[in-house]
């Protein structure tokens, strides 16, 4: 099971990075602010919107596309798509999975998911959306042609290594038409149901057969219809849309769900600078904490702002610190790294207290968390203790390589390398922008390293199991009780048994220090007091999106 996630180090990257500049406290956004040359877009700072049926979301993130064949699955790809085209499923804010397209999926073996389509799911002609649709979105998605590897389809069936099938092909193995809907997914090997939801079902969108079956794989690649698609299933359709400044949408007045009160959307993409400004003079109405990078000295002035309501989301993104086991080969003097440094100064300070200390991977946000995982505490004379035992004699300086991008982790990093200094260890700090970082990631080359980490709270076996796979992982790591714990979780009955596994891989990972968390962010949201029904958390964001209204 764990070659799975291995080969999926991409798709891994792509969904537990999704939060890497969400909430980091940089003021340094995207470069691209908006212009006002999209279909209802008005420029931050400029006046206040006076049409009162418009809602403006403050992103910070960069749009990659709107074609579901050839996108990542990073947030804002995500949930630009989800509004035309719905996944199958959703998470809610309590991390609990929500009918969207779907209105169950079921197993009895953990091979074989049946997947019912609602019965009143239609696409925006009318037509009803089918099992037929599921099988041709997956014949395409796997497409060796259109060779998108984000979804990791070699799970199943009929797929090669790549996760692809036959060229031309119009069916496969792993995906069974039972009737007209219901679909079943064969995997090949036991796959926890959550993590089937987690990994497919949240990012599998449905399209719609009847239009683009006529389209060959090369055409479906580059189809211009995917910027202003007229058959949808979710609640708002593209008009118009520009990668670096906004996406504008209309409502689908006969979605089946039922009509959207707010008759116009705009993901507005600007620089995290403009934020606090645009909340304030009423251009942004939403921000999202998985797709606005608000920068912490900015935090305290939101709060403020009368027309506003904040809400700080779950903690769920970890500043992840990433320790090269190969060349700290000694436990001991990893110890001596975590117990060097007073994380709950650095969350107080720079944090503001918006998060959480934990050792290990999980949060407190997630199901299974275990509370009895006391943090190691701040022990610098436990640290110089650890060193000496080790034999540690200070000569060697650890290259320590830090997001540029993150404001308040460059700031965290500094105060961590004092904290070391101060018990004998040296380390060196090199600042790189994220697309170096993660270039230096797979080359193994450093010592430490740290970015901002997502470890989805229900289904975390994917990332862990590929960060502790040992020789090629991030840490060089491995343990064969933390192996034996992550197969097991795979096919655990319950909750509690997949808790008390992976409490055996936290403490574990306590004890051997590999990686720790320096703290766990929540991330700020900001919803203007004029909209109601807004569930302004982490996970379901748009769930309900037909549902939000404007006070009269």
């Amino acid at each position: 099971m764990k070659e799975l996630y291995k080969k999926g180090l991409c798709f891994a990257l792509a969904l537990s990075l999704l939060l890497v500049t969400a909430g980091c406290g940089s003021s340094e956004g995207q470069t691209g602010t908006p212009d006002g040359q999209g279909q209802d877009s008005v420029p931050v700072n400029e006046s206040a919107n006076t049409d009162e049926n418009i809602v403006n979301i403050g992103i910070t993130d960069s749009l990659g596309g709107l074609n579901p064949f050839t996108n990542d699955q990073t947030w804002i790809n995500k949930y630009a798509v989800d509004l035309e085209f719905l996944p199958l499923l959703e998470l809610d804010g309590d991390l609990n999975f929500q009918p969207m397209l779907a209105d169950s999926i079921t197993t009895e073996d953990n091979i074989n998911f049946i997947v019912h389509i609602d019965e009143n799911a239609t696409w925006s002609d009318g037509t009803p959306v089918t099992a037929a649709d599921v099988e041709f979105t997956f014949c395409r998605l796997a497409s060796p042609v259109i060779a998108n590897t984000t979804l990791m389809l070699y799970a199943f069936e009929g797929t090669d290594d790549n996760g692809f099938v036959t060229e031309g092909a119009d069916s496969v193995e792993g995906i069974t038409i039972l009737d007209e809907k219901t679909v079943q997914f064969t995997t090949k090997y036991p796959l926890a149901l959550t993590s089937f939801e987690n990994t497919y079902a949240l990012y599998f969108h449905t399209l719609p057969k009847h239009v683009l079956e006529k389209y060959s794989d090369e055409e479906l690649m580059t189809l211009d219809w995917f910027n202003h698609p007229d058959v949808i299933s979710g609640p708002y359709m593209v008009t118009d849309y520009d990668v670096d400044h906004y996406i504008s949408y209309v409502a689908n007045e006969g979605y089946w769900k039922g009509a959207p009160n707010i008759e116009k959307l705009n993901f507005r993409i600007i620089d995290s600078s403009q934020i606090y400004a645009g909340l304030q003079s009423g251009e942004i109405d939403v921000t999202h904490h998985t797709m606005t990078a608000i920068p912490q000295e900015d935090y305290e002035n939101i709060e403020a702002l009368e027309n506003i309501n904040v809400v700080y989301g779950s903690p769920i993104t970890n500043q992840s610190v990433f320790i090269q086991t190969a060349n700290i080969p000694d436990k001991r003097v990893r110890q001596a790294l975590l117990y060097a440094i007073d994380r709950n100064q650095i969350l107080e300070q720079l944090m503001k207290g918006h998060g959480e200390i934990v050792d290990g991977f999980l949060s407190s946000a997630g199901p299974f968390y275990d509370e009895t995982i006391v943090p190691t505490p701040y022990d610098a004379e436990k640290a110089k203790a650890l060193l000496a035992e080790a034999g540690w004699d200070g000569s060697q300086t650890l290259r320590f390589f830090v997001n540029s991008g993150d404001g308040a982790f460059v700031n965290a990093a500094q105060i961590m390398v004092a904290q070391w200094a101060a018990v004998g260890i040296k380390a060196e700090i090199q600042t790189v922008d994220l697309a170096t970082l993660m270039t230096t990631a797979g080359t193994m080359d450093y010592d430490l390293f740290a970015v901002q980490y997502t470890y989805a709270p229900v289904d975390p076996y994917p990332d862990i199991a590929w960060l502790l796979g040992g020789e090629g992982s991030w840490t060089g790591y491995s343990n064969e009780e933390i192996n034996e714990a992550l197969a097991a979780s795979q096919t655990a009955a319950s909750t509690d048994e997949i808790k008390e596994l992976y409490s055996i891989v936290d403490r574990k990972v306590q004890e051997d220090v590999p990686m720790f968390s320096a703290y766990i962010i929540s991330g700020q949201g900001a919803v203007n007091k004029r909209l109601t029904g807004v569930n302004a958390n982490v996970y379901g964001f748009f769930a309900n999106v037909h549902e939000w209204d404007i006070v009269e």
